[in-house]
């Protein structure tokens, strides 16, 4: 474990360089998945005419955060009933788009649809996956390489409203979650699957036994990758647990049940927030204003009913949709509500929770440039300045639903609404 670490570590430090250069932001959370752009000189004031570079409306609605490879934006969405993937240049311009299949599934009214999940490219190639298992791999001109449906290899997906997880792209691999079910506890369909990114090629594929029963058996959360200079690993997340797994065969690690089995047992306790693993800590959400806490990473086996495990737990309080966000000793939870909670990165003490945009809250938070930056489901980011106190710096009115988390690049916030892709900046 510790030569492919060392190796992975040296490998990290210098592809980290070629990705920041190729690839602005490659992923839904950007090149770290962790929500942070290290930009300056971001707009904060904006509005559906001023400062914005353009506009270029999309075929129809979808919750997937752009991601940006050199002057090239690839973003998932629906048009009618097909699932597309397009790829709009910086200058606002489309340069092609593909139909990766049909059949979309419009969910919970005007919550989601089946172009949730999000791309992701090495500034190479670009890979996209939809809630239906239609998944495919292209070049950054639309030549497709390969396109098959994940179901075809993995069973169906018995999962409410679609497999809206998006994979994890690190080394040449990807990372799936596949945590649905029946809910029969007794039934063992989650997985989690390790693909070679460039052929499709199965590299593994672990089963994830958890004994979730009911609506717990559907995770809509995302995989995420944890390193630092000692060790790495995959973290899960459904099914009552978060989960860690080897990079090396998916095998566990250890587990920590957000959801304990028994008489107080909920039934109705899926996730859809995804952790935070930045190096040191791995911040974790439940769902429903319910725990949250942070887990240190040198933990083994199951770590439920161990508090040496971790260096806090908050009883109630979860983001139950946006994912955690840290920077500069604190996480901020953007709660479903609007309110934005504050605490210390170290205790979880909490330094101030304060409502920003009275609305849903689906997009995950952002930091740029010493700000924090939350999007409303009703069109409205709202910008604090980053710290102990809370501070309102601006609030900005697309008047466009929004559900995806934002993305940067090159001096630019692109906000994707259920119209439109917009550009924010110079």
């Amino acid at each position: 474990m510790k030569n492919r670490t060392s190796a992975a570590a040296l490998f990290l430090s210098q592809c980290l360089m070629a990705t920041l250069c190729h690839a602005d932001w490659p992923q839904w959370r950007g090149a770290k998945l962790d929500g942070v752009s290290h930009e300056t000189n971001l707009p904060t004031k904006w509005s559906k005419t001023d400062n914005v570079a353009w506009r270029f409306t999309m075929p129809g609605a979808g919750g997937s955060t752009p991601v940006i490879a050199g002057d090239r934006i690839f973003v998932t969405s629906v048009s009618g009933s097909d699932l597309l993937i397009l790829c709009v240049s910086t200058a606002g311009k489309e340069l092609w788009r593909k139909t990766i299949a049909s059949g979309n599934k419009d969910v919970r009214g005007d919550e989601g649809n089946s172009a949730s999940p999000s791309a992701c490219t090495d500034g190479k190639h670009v890979w996209t996956v939809m809630a239906n298992g239609s998944f495919g791999c292209f070049t950054l001109d639309g030549d497709e390489v390969y396109h098959f449906n994940l179901q075809d290899r993995y069973g169906p997906f018995n999962i409410a409203f679609g497999m809206t997880s998006t994979p994890v792209l690190d080394d040449g691999r990807l990372y799936f979650q596949f945590i649905h079910g029946e809910g029969n506890p007794d039934t063992r369909e989650a997985m989690v699957v390790c693909l070679d990114a460039g052929s499709a090629k199965e590299i593994w594929k672990q089963p994830r036994i958890t004994g979730a029963a009911q609506e717990n058996e559907h995770s809509y959360a995302s995989p995420m990758l944890y390193r630092d200079e000692e060790r790495e690993f995959l973290i899960t997340h459904g099914g009552d647990y978060v989960m860690a797994h080897s990079l090396n065969d998916g095998g566990e690690l250890w587990r920590c049940c957000l959801n304990p089995h028994g008489a107080t047992y909920h039934p109705t306790l899926r996730f859809v927030a995804s952790p935070l693993a930045v190096p040191g800590m791995i911040v974790v959400p439940s769902a429903k204003g319910e725990a949250v806490l942070s887990l240190r990473p040198d933990a083994r086996g199951d770590v439920s009913d161990d508090d040496r495990a971790l260096h806090w737990r908050r009883a109630a309080g979860t983001p139950d949709v946006p994912s955690p966000l840290y920077h500069d000793g604190l996480v901020y939870l953007c709660r479903e509500n609007g309110n934005l909670v504050c605490v210390d990165a170290k205790t979880g003490n909490k330094f101030y929770e304060e409502r920003t945009t009275v609305d849903r809250h689906r997009a995950s938070p952002l930091y740029a440039d010493g700000k924090v930056y939350t999007t409303a489901r009703n069109g409205i980011v709202t910008v604090v300045k980053a710290g102990r106190e809370f501070e309102i710096l601006a609030q900005n009115d697309l008047g466009e639903a929004i559900s995806a988390s934002p993305a940067v690049s090159d001096g630019r916030i692109y906000l994707r609404t259920f119209d439109a892709l917009y550009a924010i900046g110079k």
